[in-house]
């Protein structure tokens, strides 16, 4: 049992003036209150409380005791009451964590906003495509799409997004557009690194589900890149639908394959730990399930299904 706990015993017991009102304070048993007290006395080496028919009183010690014992409560509740206002603040430093395409199409622009109207809250973002670390690099947040990596951190699935396949409509007059899943191995897949597709990929048309061949062509860590190679002709990718709806809608890219749906992508907030409150990040993960919601009712090919913690 800790020490703060038997001092809070041993205090009740002299402002109640009574071990069995300290004990119905307390919620324990009259003999639970006197053995914390006796065990008190032990751990500082001197009687504290004298016992008389009418209650306890305090020995010179108990009261030098008791004098102390007030200081350090008063300072732990004042410490949690102070440690409460933090979580609950919209101020500080806070250190996010995003990948490149949600940092620059949809959580940059947000936190911009946030910077805006909480001027007391300073926002360090990075934008990175490597798999972090939240505890041992000191994030308050990240926010990932599809694998999380190796973290000591806490990941939560917030929502998820439609993914499409497209290519230039040009790469597909040179190569043949595709009419079925298995006629996609003709074609070269241009793949993001944490997208890796192991030689297969699956494919969905109502209830019917399949193993598509996938023939990698080139790979890399860069969205930008990825764009430019598939604009150059050099095969097709897989992306969000509200990273590419513009581009399919003025005809730059078509879908591949548009009577099948590729697999939806995760998109998980990651957080140091499951306890206690921060109101910036419960704010931050808020505003972007919201993002993407009112992305999903902008675009009406566009599905995403937020998940409720």
């Amino acid at each position: 049992m800790d020490r703060l706990t038997l001092l809070e015993t041993f205090a009740v017991a002299l402002d109640e003036g009574s071990l069995n009102r300290a004990a119905q304070r307390r919620g324990l048993t009259q003999s639970a209150v006197s053995q914390q007290i006796k065990r008190l006395e032990a751990e500082v080496g001197h009687q504290l409380l004298h016992r008389t028919a009418q209650g306890v009183l305090a020995t010179r010690s108990g009261e030098l005791v008791y004098a102390h014992a007030q200081m350090l409560l008063g300072g732990y509740d004042r410490m949690t009451v102070e440690l409460d206002q933090l979580n609950n603040s919209l101020s500080g430093d806070f250190r996010i964590s995003v990948n490149t395409f949600l940092g620059r199409k949809l959580i940059g622009p947000l936190l911009l906003e946030l910077d805006q109207t909480h001027a007391d809250l300073k926002i360090i973002m990075r934008i990175e495509d490597r798999l972090i670390d939240v505890v041992r690099e000191s994030y308050d947040l990240a926010i990932r799409t599809g694998r999380l990596g190796e973290t000591d951190g806490i990941g939560r699935r917030i929502a998820t997004m439609e993914t499409v396949l497209f290519a230039t409509p040009s790469y597909l007059d040179s190569v043949g557009r595709p009419t079925a899943p298995e006629d996609l191995k003709r074609l070269k897949f241009i793949q993001h690194h944490e997208d890796q597709v192991r030689g297969f990929f699956p494919l969905t048309r109502g209830e019917e589900e399949m193993l598509a061949p996938i023939r990698v062509g080139f790979t890399a860590d860069d969205p930008e890149l990825i764009m430019r190679a598939i604009l150059g002709g050099a095969g097709y990718t897989r992306a969000p639908y509200f990273m590419v709806s513009d581009q399919l809608e003025d005809g730059t890219f078509e879908r591949v394959l548009p009577d099948w749906l590729a697999p939806d992508k995760d998109v998980f907030a990651v957080y140091p730990s499951r306890h206690g409150v921060d109101r910036r990040r419960d704010l931050v993960i808020d505003g972007v399930v919201a993002r993407l919601e009112e992305l999903r009712h902008q675009r009406p090919a566009l599905s995403l299904r937020a998940i409720t913690a």
